[in-house]
Formats: structure tokens, C-alpha cells, sequence
């Protein structure tokens, strides 16, 4: 492909501003599908829990043709926690489209995936997206975008961009609001006209930075990034630069071009072109493919901090081992070892008694969805309580702090201000707005661990919150994670439903009747501070007498599903997480 034909665009916007069905949109008409072929919805949402819970996790590349161009594209996460994913593959783009929704205007994770590309002076479109919905503002969302391009202090070339107004569920694009909604054609010809083309000398030297990582079944670990110089091609004899300095020959086996969202084989590369290359098994993010006679390896990626770490450790519950398939510490260090590879955001390291692992991420999200996706491998484990990673500078004591957007409707506003107030944030900023109020908190992260179900149970589910790391500030204060005890389990047994029925008067339950459980196990929370040992297998006393009033049906109060957030947030320092493919179980850490 010529080089001044190529156009590689990152899309960047907050959670749910409609990226994914853009780019179904945009693929659909560039006929990248037949027309009897059948389409799933998001189709990018290639993993099974992104399209569960609506959101990108990973970010993935594709491709298509527009007229003689070639446009490849970097689909971007949206949420804070993935933040690592967009860092690294913005170094692939030569422009990003921001999308932003013309409802809600700038939200947190606009601000960060914005401030990431203006680091990288990548040239920015802005698609102001969901025109179509009755509450829509275009007009009012252009201004917040062009306050927010002002407060991080843009270049002038970069103020100046474009604005296209879209509607990626109905399928137009059109460049004032008032034009005539047909297609997504004059967002085509805005990327061809504003995006620059790759930069870079195909007879200088091979550099290609490894921006992201994938695997084949056949050829082992594949690594992702764009050729910025020379060539590449099949058998070809390269050094990999590693990040410790170090240079490593290896032979290239394979090269992948990205065709619509398939990798279709290659015999040659050159500049510009986002390539997935074979042939070298331990590569990692952050590393550079070049000449071995004339190395030039790239700068790796500066990425933010992890701020919240967790223990995994092997199950040591009286279940253990008879509903996973992978339960050894080996098998733990395997896995993690692994992702940490492919995630440049997270980090691992080995518990000095060698009985577990810390895993340092982004925030809850982070943590949780490796979890599920070891827990659905048919991984077991048990993991801690989640702490905050604290600094010292000076001899104080720095903790992360995260700034949190709040929309609420004004009739919860004071129960929510509350709230907050209990776990030492400031509000920074407060807009009301038809019946609608927007906070804007600078709050510890470790006032976010469990906040977002109680959140969501105050507003009635009607509330929206986002975060983004905001920055290191001095120690808050103790914030209390949970004023109630537990009930805890006395002996193993199976739960009885007239048992259950005398213990949800002192607090409420997490299962119902017929549920084998263990010693230690906490099937419930008390309605008092200190935890109560309890014996839910408990039946009632049989005598030959009748009498008025005694033999009344059992009515049992539903017990609570908790999500897996919701557990890994709920728990004190003295108790665990049991995760296992077929249950997620809380426990008392020294079994009573």
C-alpha cells in the first residue's frame, strides 16, 4: 500500500459515547460484508464479558477501504480502569476521532483519553455523537470541547478542528446539523482530508514498536504495532530492543495485515502499515523490532500509575479443588505472569511467604474483570480485601485521588452529598440543570471501593457516575469501609429454611435454603456492628402435640445476590473472596 494512502486513526471518547457503533457503521458501508451475511451487534465487542456489560475492555484493531485509502482503525476503551489499553496504542495513530455523546458533553474519561492525545500531538475530529436523541445539545457540546482542548492548554493548529455531528445508531454523519442525513461518508472524507498520512523513511532502518500484544494457537505470542521505518518481511533476521537495553536477534515467520477484523497473512510490510508479527515467543509491550546492523530502538511508553492492589492466593477453603480446574499457586503465577505480559497497567508480584500473588491495577473494574475472565477459565482462588497503593514523599504520606462526576436528579442530590461527605471529598463543582444536578468531587480512591452499589440503591438506579485518576495528595483520614457485622457459619452443613427464618430478623442474607456451606463461611450481614456465629441448619423441635399458631408457613425474605465488585468491595481485612467457576463465596480468613 502506498504510504501516502494509509490513514491510522485511534477512536477515543468516555464509556457508552457510541464508539463500537460507529464502527459497525463505518464498516457496514465500505461493503466490508455481504449483503446476506449476518451481523452481530458491536461486532468489535469480539469478548464474551464486553458484551455483557456494554463496554469495551480491550482495545482492538481493524480495517478498511475508502475509495484508494486504506483507514485503519484503533478501537479504544472507554472506561478509567482500562486507561493502560488506550496509553499504549495511541502510539500506533497518526489522529484519534473523539467522540462525545451531545447529550452529557466532556465527561472524566474524555478529559483523559483528550489529554493522552494532545501529549502525543496527534490531530483530533471531533464527532459530537447521538444528535438524534431528544434531549441532544450539538451546539452546547462543541463549546465544553473546545473549554476542555482550551484548559489543557492545545496548540493553536489543534483548536482548530473539525466538528462532524452523527448519529452512529441510525448511520449519518453530516458536517452542519442542518444538512441532509444520509450517510457516513462526509466523516470519511473529513479523516482523508484532516488525518495525516504516516511519517517515516521505508530505506531508513526497521523500527516497529510493540504497541500491543495477541496470540495464535500455532505461532505463540504475536506483536502488534506500526512500522514508523524500513521494511519488513517474511524470514526476515531483526533485533528486538529490549526495555532493559538488551538486543535480541530473531527471525520474523509471519506478518499480518488487518483486514475489516480478521489478520490476513502478509509477505511484506512498510511504513504506516499496523502489523502483527511471528517469531518471537517472550516479546512484550514497550519492546522495539529493528536492524541488527543498525539499531534504533524507540522510547518505550511512559504508562500512569497502578492504583489499587489486591491478593490472589490459592483457595484454601474446605471446597477447594472440587470446582475449578486450575487451583495451584503455579497455575496462579502462570495466568497472572501472562496477562501481565499483554496489560502494560497491570502489575504482579510474588507475597514473600511465596503463598500468593499482589496484582496492582487501575481500580476495581481492573481488578474485577481479570478475575471473572481466570474465574470462567476454570481458575479458583481467593483474593483480599483491595488496598490502595500509598506514597511517601518527604516523609508524608501521599494517597490516590480520583476525580468523580456525579449526574443525579435533584431529589437525591442531599442523600448523595451525604454520602460523600463521610468519605472525605471536596466538591470542586455543582451545575443544576432541568431538575438535574452535576457534582463534580476530588475524592480518595479508597472512598470509591463499594460506593457505586450504594450510589445506585440511593439514587434507585437513576444515577450516572465516572472517575478518573486525578492525582497523589496528602493522607485523608481513616474512612470506615463498613459499619455492620457478619454472620458466619458455626459447622458445615446445609442451610435449613426454619434456620434462615429466625436469622433475618437479625440482618439480612445472602442465601436461601438447601445450600451446603462450611465453618467460617458468612452467609449474611448482622444488623449490629460485631459479627454473630450462627447455625443455619438448625431445624425445628418435633413434638406429638398441636398447638395454635406454632405450625405457620415460613416466609423467607429473598436473600441478596451480590456481584463480584460488590463482594471484592464489601469485605474487611480479616475476610476473603472465594472465587470458583461455579460460585463466588465470602468467608471469615481465620475459619472459626
Amino acid at each position: 500500500m502506498e504510504q501516502d494512502k494509509i490513514r491510522n486513526i485511534a477512536i477515543i471518547a468516555h464509556v457508552d459515547h457510541g464508539k463500537t457503533t460507529l464502527v459497525d457503521q463505518m464498516f457496514k458501508q465500505n461493503g466490508m460484508f455481504r449483503e446476506n451475511e449476518n451481523i452481530a451487534e458491536r461486532f468489535m465487542d469480539s469478548i464474551d464479558l464486553e458484551r455483557e456489560r456494554g463496554i469495551t475492555i480491550a482495545s482492538k484493531n481493524a480495517s478498511f477501504r475508502y475509495r484508494d485509502y486504506l483507514i485503519n482503525i484503533i478501537d479504544t476503551p472507554g472506561h478509567a480502569d482500562f486507561g493502560g489499553q488506550v496509553e499504549r496504542v495511541l502510539r500506533m495513530a497518526d489522529g484519534a476521532l473523539l467522540l462525545v455523546d451531545a447529550q452529557e458533553g466532556p465527561m472524566p474519561q474524555t478529559y483523559f483519553v483528550l489529554k493522552k492525545s494532545l501529549a502525543l500531538a496527534l490531530p483530533i475530529i471531533v464527532v459530537i455523537n447521538k444528535i438524534d436523541k431528544p434531549a441532544a445539545r450539538p451546539e452546547w457540546a462543541v463549546d465544553q470541547v473546545f473549554d476542555l482542548f482550551v484548559k489543557l492548554n492545545a496548540p493553536d493548529h489543534i483548536l482548530d478542528f473539525p466538528v462532524i455531528f452523527a448519529s452512529a445508531k441510525q448511520g449519518y454523519t453530516v458536517q452542519e446539523s442542518t444538512d441532509e442525513k444520509l450517510s457516513m461518508k462526509p466523516l470519511f472524507e473529513t479523516i482523508i482530508s484532516h488525518i495525516p498520512s504516516p511519517s517515516g523513511d521505508p530505506r531508513s532502518p526497521l523500527q516497529m514498536l510493540v504497541s500491543s500484544i495477541d496470540y495464535s494457537p500455532y505461532l505463540g505470542r504475536l506483536g502488534i504495532g506500526k512500522i514508523t521505518g524500513g521494511t519488513l518481511n517474511i524470514n526476515k533476521e531483526i533485533v528486538v530492543a529490549k526495555c532493559d537495553g538488551s538486543l535480541v536477534p530473531a527471525r520474523i515467520s509471519k506478518v499480518y495485515r488487518f483486514e475489516g477484523s480478521k489478520k490476513v497473512a502478509a509477505d511484506i510490510a512498510g511504513v504506516g502499515d499496523i502489523v502483527a508479527v511471528a517469531g518471537m515467543d517472550d516479546v512484550t509491550i514497550g519492546e522495539t523490532y529493528t536492524d541488527p546492523l543498525n539499531p534504533a530502538p524507540l522510547p518505550p511508553m511512559e504508562i500512569d500509575p497502578c492504583t489499587i492492589s489486591t491478593c490472589f492466593l490459592p483457595n484454601s477453603s474446605p471446597f477447594a479443588g472440587t470446582e475449578g480446574i486450575y487451583s495451584t499457586s503455579r497455575h496462579l503465577k502462570d495466568r497472572l505472569r501472562r496477562e501481565a505480559l499483554s496489560d502494560v497497567a497491570l502489575q504482579v508480584e510474588e507475597l514473600g511467604n511465596g503463598k500468593g500473588f499482589k496484582v496492582s491495577g487501575r481500580g476495581e473494574l481492573h481488578i474485577s474483570i481479570l478475575i471473572e475472565k481466570m474465574r470462567r477459565e476454570g481458575y479458583e482462588f481467593e483474593i483480599t480485601r483491595p488496598q490502595v497503593i500509598m506514597k511517601k514523599d518527604n516523609g508524608k504520606l501521599l494517597e490516590p485521588f480520583e476525580e468523580l462526576t456525579i449526574d443525579v436528579d435533584k431529589e437525591y442530590m442531599g442523600t448523595v452529598i451525604e454520602k460523600l461527605g463521610k468519605l472525605k471529598s471536596q466538591l470542586l463543582e455543582m451545575n443544576q440543570e432541568n431538575e438535574t444536578a452535576r457534582l463534580v468531587y476530588k475524592i480518595p480512591t479508597r472512598g470509591l471501593l463499594g460506593f457505586r452499589s450504594e450510589f445506585l440503591t440511593d439514587t434507585k438506579g437513576m444515577g450516572i457516575m465516572n472517575y478518573v485518576f486525578l492525582e497523589y495528595g496528602l493522607f485523608a483520614g481513616e474512612i470506615r469501609n463498613r459499619n455492620k457485622g457478619v454472620m458466619a457459619v458455626k459447622e458445615a452443613c446445609t442451610t435449613v429454611a426454619y434456620a434462615l427464618f429466625n436469622l433475618q430478623d437479625r440482618g439480612r442474607l445472602f442465601y436461601g435454603p438447601g445450600v451446603q456451606v462450611y465453618q467460617g463461611q458468612i452467609i449474611g450481614e448482622r444488623c449490629r456492628p460485631q459479627d454473630m456465629v450462627v447455625n443455619p441448619a438448625k431445624g425445628k423441635k418435633l413434638t406429638n402435640m398441636r398447638a395454635s399458631g406454632s405450625d405457620d408457613n415460613v416466609i423467607l425474605t429473598p436473600p441478596i445476590q451480590m456481584s463480584l465488585e460488590e463482594c471484592i468491595s464489601y469485605i474487611n481485612d480479616d475476610e476473603l473472596v472465594e472465587v470458583t467457576p461455579r460460585a463466588i463465596r465470602l468467608r471469615k480468613g481465620n475459619q472459626l
